[in-house]
């Protein structure tokens, strides 16, 4: 099975009317009891989540989801959350039983090929109503029961379908490094560093240069000029903290190759053709544009915070326009439409899947709203933005 990571791991979300077993499915898939099981109409109220290992293919998240029919009291914002949850998804799964299968389920594929998001599709409960011939065209599964050769069989069409949709896998240096090269991180401690450990960005890299079978040295900031100048090194590649950018871009000397944390889980993760175009457009922001920073993690802000504090400080210094400042962290609906902002600015997306940060990010590219991400957009305002995205030309 392939080594993932929790931030890594792929999600499937399982989808349907009320009462089609969605939960009951969940639980004999798992082998434990994640949902409430009932056959009382709109149990599920809330997504539910499940590490697993899916057999033949490796760790994945599973999510059990409302009713998209529901109709109780609060229907209409689980159907809501529900669909936001679709978002997020790397495989979506679909629960018919009945030979119910009209417009409900039509639209709900129709999202999936929106969002670029394979849909599996179940016929459920066929012990007490198979399916039709009309209905067997559309599924790909049929299921009279939960035994454990028939959650087999669904894992492998998952797994198939999961990896037919991955391709090859993606690590943050894949293709800019080359076994035996030396990789400089420079990783400052601060006050909005955990306590005790390095952040998931520095963990990440420090675990890929290994991977590549690469040398990896990791250094603070304020060591940087010695280990360069009196220890001798000289790395093939130095890779920053944003934060730092314009510091180490002095010190590291121009023909040794400079990126930062950000930009490399960008270029993995992000839209980063788009983030390359969008970016320049700080130098159209105008007295009043809105600027929306989007935040992967939840975490509490503090006086040194990136997103919320220190760019919307340096991007107003740079365009020296008074521009309104948003952020919105994890993975939440953002109330706002995205329309409405002028630029909006993307953190490395760390904890978030490649699925995650492309479609919450899929109605700003539909509109032409400028995208860009915060390694970038650093680089782009000390004027080291050429540098920082060559070694991907």
């Amino acid at each position: 099975m392939q080594n993932t990571t929790k931030e890594n791991r792929k999600y499937i979300g399982f989808f349907g009317r009320t009462n089609v077993g969605k939960s009951t499915l969940v639980n004999a898939l798992t082998g434990q009891e994640v949902a409430i099981v009932s056959q009382e109409k709109g149990t599920t109220t809330d997504v539910v989540k499940k590490n697993m290992e899916l057999f033949s293919f490796g760790a994945v998240v599973v999510v059990d989801t409302a009713g998209l029919d529901d109709d109780t009291l609060l229907g209409e914002k689980r159907v809501k959350a529900s669909l936001h949850a679709l978002t997020q998804m790397d495989l979506a799964v679909l629960i018919v039983s009945e030979n119910r299968f009209d417009s409900l389920e039509e639209s709900f594929i129709e999202k999936c090929k929106k969002y670029d998001i394979p849909c599996v599709i179940v016929y459920n409960k066929a012990d007490i109503c198979p399916a039709k011939e009309e209905i067997k065209e559309k599924i790909d599964i049929e299921l009279k029961n939960h035994s454990s050769d028939s959650m087999l069989l669904l894992s492998d069409i998952l797994s198939k379908t999961l990896k037919a949709k991955q391709g090859e896998t993606k690590t943050p240096l894949k293709g800019i490094v080359s076994k035996g090269d030396v990789i400089l991180l420079v990783t400052p401690i601060d006050s909005a560093a955990p306590a005790g450990r390095l952040i998931l960005p520095q963990v990440q890299l420090i675990r890929d240069v290994l991977d590549k079978d690469c040398v990896c040295v990791v250094v603070k900031e304020t060591d940087l000029e010695m280990v360069l100048k009196e220890k001798k090194i000289i790395p093939d590649l130095v890779i920053t903290d944003s934060k730092v950018f314009d510091f180490v871009d002095k010190i590291v000397p121009k023909q040794i190759k400079l990126t930062s944390f950000s930009v490399v889980l960008a270029r993995m993760k992000g839209a980063f053709e788009q983030y390359i175009k969008g970016t320049p457009y700080l130098d159209k922001l105008k007295d009043g544009d809105k600027v929306l920073m989007l935040e992967s993690c939840t975490h509490q802000p503090t006086c040194e915070d990136i997103g919320r504090v220190k760019l919307p400080m340096w991007i107003s210094k740079y365009t020296g326009k008074k521009l309104e400042f948003s952020a919105v962290s994890g993975l939440s609906d953002i109330e706002t439409p995205l329309t409405d902002y002028a630029m909006i600015i993307q953190c490395g997306g760390c904890v978030a899947t490649e699925t995650q940060i492309r479609n919450r990010l899929l109605p700003a590219l539909e509109n032409n709203v400028p995208v860009s991400n915060y390694g970038l957009v650093i680089a782009y305002i000390h004027g080291i933005f050429e540098r920082a995205t060559e070694i991907f030309k």
